[in-house]
Formats: structure tokens, sequence, C-alpha cells
């Protein structure tokens, strides 16, 4: 299902990521954001190559019992791939993407 990571504070929405029982039941259980991989097929502990770790602070389900919300503190301020504090930096102008937040560190230097 899908869980939508919060950042704790701010309220700011981080990423969206999915979840299978197992890696819900192990977020709880270790107290961060652990996803399923759709494309690796295979559980993904947020932070485990980049060290930009999600730590778990409240967890919610939503009216329809189809998505999770994630509050976390994002610890290194990156959570996306992308080297950017979130992963929904492409605003809509004038008909076009346009990328609106800068790259905090570059992907090469996280994902060696």
């Amino acid at each position: 299902m899908p869980a939508i990571a919060q950042e704790t504070g701010t309220g700011k929405v981080l990423m969206m990521a999915w979840m299978n029982r197992e890696a819900l039941e192990l977020t709880v259980k270790e107290g961060r954001a652990i996803y399923w991989s759709r494309s690796r097929n295979k559980l993904w502990r947020k932070g485990e190559e980049s060290g930009h770790v999600q730590t778990l602070k409240d967890i919610r389900l939503d009216c329809d019992n189809d998505v999770i919300l994630l509050e976390v503190e994002q610890l290194g301020g990156i959570a996306c791939h992308t080297g950017r504090h979130n992963c929904f930096f492409k605003q809509l102008k004038n008909d076009e993407w346009v990328e609106v937040d800068a790259v905090i560190k570059n992907p090469d230097e996280i994902y060696k």
C-alpha cells in the first residue's frame, strides 16, 4: 500500500513509497521507515545506503484503510535520491515542470 513520509515539526511531505505487511511490521518494530521496493522486489530500509534514515515519530492510517502516513524525522535533511530535501521538487509553471528546489548534495557523493 502507499506510504507517505511527512516531516515531523514542519508537516512537509518528503516522499511517497510502498509498504507491504512485513515492511509495516518492521517499521513499527525498529522505529525507522522501511519500505517495499517494487523495482528491486525487496525490503528497503530508508538510509541503508545513503545514511539518510527516517526515524519514526508517529504512524497513521487513512479513513479507507489504504494509505499509511508516517511522521518521521529525516536524518541528514535529504529524503530524495536526487540529493534534495524531498521528492516533490518539480512545480507546474506555465504548462511546464520546473525544478524549484536545489540539490543539497550530489547523488554521486551519496551513492558510491
